[in-house]
């Protein structure tokens, strides 16, 4: 091999050498960025250890309120990861208000196809007992981003239930008590709707058919049942309560019930009906006007309805509280008999001083 030959190849081989000595390197930096970018997308990075925090976008937020979301409540142990994989999928301009579950070992991607979707995770909203709308509004703004205000305003707006074949006076027959799920960023005018559906779900037909059978709609056994929860809190007793309603409705006879005097007085608390409350003017004093009220003196319960629509057959016309104060109540057929156990009752009043 000449001098010139070898030469050549020396210089050939100098040229291989960076060409591979270049390409491992861009082989390592790709391999470096590769796997920080792949770190970043799929590595974890939520730390929520019991998986019972919640990260919750109340309506209105913007993406870097999430960011501040998520930084105040520790939820990531690398915003800035978290940064890149949100502006790769453009979720700054998908921000969706919601109670989100982030799970513990979560990767960026996870949170952020999470988020972007607005797969949130619903809550579950009890109520029971309710007397007025203000109590309902009071009840449900502790489970949802709505606050009580808000809620009173739609729940009073009767442009709200026109559309649902309810009044103003009829509504509270909408809202059956029970336990629902429903989203945290759920509107007050949302949840309306969301009862409304809730409502007819529970009227099945079989419950219609019964309604029918008395002769009541299915607001107006509502109106009864609510009736039924204010004289008595005994459920062995509610559906006997209910029948003597319906035989005074049966018969044309006013219904004379003390709870629509005190909803008239506005004063559920009184233990004691005087003279002057009977002639309290309201459409809801059944002592001065026959059939049922405009509507339900309160939310009725589930028991209160079941006991109308299955209520218990008998004669009695009257009732009255029993003087030993359990809470049940003495029953008759004849005024006379009436009478004397109202008068039982008065004495034990007095002796309990018990005038209001």
């Amino acid at each position: 091999m000449t001098i010139q030959q070898r030469a050549r190849s020396k210089q050939i081989n100098k040229l291989v050498t960076r060409v591979l000595l270049v390409f491992a390197a861009l082989s390592i930096t790709a391999a470096y960025f590769g796997f920080k970018y792949y770190s970043y997308i799929f590595a974890p990075n939520v730390i929520n250890a019991n998986n019972k925090n919640f990260l919750y976008i109340t309506t209105g937020s913007d993406y870097e309120d999430v960011l501040v979301a998520l930084e105040d409540g520790g939820f990531v142990n690398d915003i800035n990861s978290f940064k890149w994989v949100a502006d790769k999928k453009s979720y700054s301009n998908n921000i969706k208000p919601g109670r989100y579950l982030l799970k513990n070992d979560w990767s960026n991607n996870d949170v952020v196809n999470t988020l972007r979707s607005g797969n949130q995770t619903a809550i579950k909203v009890t109520f029971n007992n309710i007397r007025t709308m203000r109590e309902l509004a009071g009840a449900i703004s502790q489970y949802l981003e709505c606050d009580s205000a808000a809620l009173l305003e739609a729940l009073n707006n009767e442009d709200n239930y026109k559309t649902l074949g309810f009044t103003k006076e009829t509504a509270p027959a909408m809202f059956i008590p029970n336990t629902y799920e429903l989203w945290w960023n759920t509107s007050p005018e949302n949840f309306i709707k969301r009862m409304h559906k809730e409502y007819n779900k529970f009227w099945t037909d079989t419950r219609k058919q019964k309604a029918k059978e008395i002769g009541l709609t299915p607001s107006e056994v509502s109106t009864l049942a609510a009736i039924v929860d204010e004289e008595t809190v005994k459920s062995d007793e509610k559906p006997k309560v209910a029948g003597l309603y319906i035989n005074r409705l049966n018969k044309n006879i006013r219904l004379q019930a003390d709870p629509t005097v005190k909803y008239a007085i506005g004063d559920f608390g009184v233990q004691r009906i005087l003279t002057k409350d009977l002639k309290t003017e309201s459409p809801y004093n059944t002592y001065l006007h026959a059939g049922l009220p405009p509507g339900p003196i309160r939310v009725p319960s589930v028991e209160g309805i079941e006991a109308v629509l299955n209520y218990a057959k008998h004669n009695y016309l009257y009732m009255c509280a029993k003087e030993d104060f359990s809470g049940y109540h003495n029953f008759a057929t004849t005024l006379k008999q009436h009478n004397i156990n109202a008068r039982k009752f008065q004495r034990a009043l007095n002796k309990n001083r018990i005038y209001r």
